[in-house]
């Protein structure tokens, strides 16, 4: 298979001398994918959709408990809408890896907007139920295993291998920069004219997307043939990552984080409602404080243009998320708890994002779309089974002592992994090299450090 440095080489302009000095070299550097012209298209389109996807998420947490009242009830929403991606996605990274990634997308983005639309006439019309909620919930989570492992496979289809670490990053960055303008409009809607207008105005946004995506120029990929089944596809990428042990160990810290500490957005409707005796509003402002930090901490990955160290922000990061999630879970004020989510955002976007940039850098080409189907199920699937935990432990104790457990989890997996590191250097740095994986600065400087 050829290099995918060469599909988007017509598109890339050259970085030069700038005549304003080091800050716009800086600048430069963070937004560097932002050269290439079908990164630029993919970035508008899915900045506008993602405001819309947070909106709805925001709006559908708040319709949900409206109905119900019940932390249990958001739990099983939220495990409806992810358990598909724990049971699909192996599927859906091998479509991404036998099929054109770009078509794949298109069609998830355009089935996203059905179901949005669906959802919205539902609540606009004042008939939604819960069960219907619960139901579209389950097959956006279906349309999620097939887009999550292409679109983060398609990255490298846009910017090539030389600038898939910062293409992550602003990727990241666009993901949380939505989180903070999506959960604060959401917030104002819900409470001035309800949860419907958000759920219409998600379904719109993805005619955004979809349109940058018919607009990009992508030379058609080389796929091998297959002559193999479906099912031993499939089973080639789990071999893949179950033998290669740095990436294992990194989608096992990350399952775990998934499991027993992210599912603590799932009970923000109760911190904002019972805890900080709030609103919609309330709400929005929690989960844009959130986003906050995760743009932080995704800017600051931008920036980099190597992967030197990157394995010891992975473990920092996730020891930080949980002491963040514990002082949060104690806070009774309101402008306490917003001022600690802003680390909690931070941490927890450092962890995800360098462990993508690091699988990525260490897998190759062939198996990229079945590996990431094993990061979506590991950071998206085991989350619906947290989801339902979460929300059935704080019927039981309480919303502030489950967040608190899970920050508990994720420190002692921080720890466990920060002592696998130097068993993991030496084949990390080898897989690496076999990439050839330049990352901005000497391969041999970058790949003999990436998991210090």
């Amino acid at each position: 298979m050829p290099d995918n440095v060469s599909l988007n080489t017509a598109e890339k302009p050259a970085i030069g001398e700038t005549a304003s000095g080091v800050s716009v070299s800086r600048w430069s550097v963070m937004f560097r994918a932002l050269r290439y012209r079908n990164f630029q298209l993919f970035f508008a389109g899915q900045l506008i959709s993602l405001v819309g996807t947070w909106m709805d998420n925001i709006a559908e947490a708040w319709l949900v408990y409206r109905l119900t009242g019940s932390s249990l009830l958001l739990g099983t929403v939220a495990f409806a809408g992810q358990i598909p991606v724990f049971l699909l996605a192996p599927i859906g990274g091998m479509v991404a890896d036998r099929w054109d990634r770009r078509r794949v997308v298109i069609g998830t983005q355009a089935a996203s907007m059905v179901l949005a639309g669906i959802l919205a006439g539902l609540t606009l019309s004042g008939r939604v139920k819960v069960w219907e909620v619960i139901l579209l919930a389950s097959l956006m989570g279906v349309v999620n295993a097939f887009d999550i492992p292409a679109r983060q496979a398609f990255l490298v289809d846009m910017v090539g291998r030389e600038d898939l670490m910062n293409a992550i990053a602003l990727n990241s960055s666009m993901f949380n920069g939505a989180r903070v303008i999506g959960p604060a409009i959401a917030g104002i809607l819900v409470a001035s004219i309800g949860e419907g207008w958000c759920f219409f105005a998600n379904s719109v946004s993805y005619i955004a997307v979809i349109a940058g995506l018919l607009m990009m120029r992508i030379s058609r990929r080389a796929v091998e043939e297959h002559h193999a089944s479906a099912f031993e596809h499939i089973a080639e990428g789990f071999r893949f990552v179950r033998r290669t042990a740095p990436i294992l160990a990194l989608l096992l810290l990350l399952g775990l984080v998934s499991l027993v500490a992210m599912p603590y957005s799932v009970l923000m409707p109760i911190f904002a409602a019972r805890i900080l005796h709030g609103n919609a509003t309330t709400l929005g402002t929690l989960m844009g404080a959130t986003g906050i930090g995760a743009l932080t901490g995704a800017l600051m990955l931008a920036s980099r243009t190597g992967l030197k160290g990157l394995s010891r922000w992975v473990a920092v990061s996730c020891a930080g998320f949980g002491v963040a999630l514990i002082l949060f879970s104690l806070s009774r004020w309101y402008l306490l708890s917003v001022i600690l989510l802003v680390p909690v955002g931070f941490s927890m976007m450092v962890q995800m994002a360098s462990s993508n940039t690091l699988i990525q850098a260490m897998v190759p080409d062939r198996l990229r779309g079945r590996t990431m189907a094993v990061y979506s199920m590991m950071f998206m699937g085991m989350a619906p089974l947290g989801s339902l935990l979460s929300g059935a432990l704080a019927d039981r104790i309480g919303a502030p002592w489950t967040v608190a457990l899970g920050g508990l989890g994720a420190i002692i997996g921080a720890f466990i992994f920060a002592r696998s590191l130097p068993k993991l250097r030496v084949e990390a740095r080898q897989l690496i090299i076999a990439q050839g994986v330049a990352g901005g600065e000497p391969t041999g400087g970058m790949t003999s450090r990436a998991l210090e």
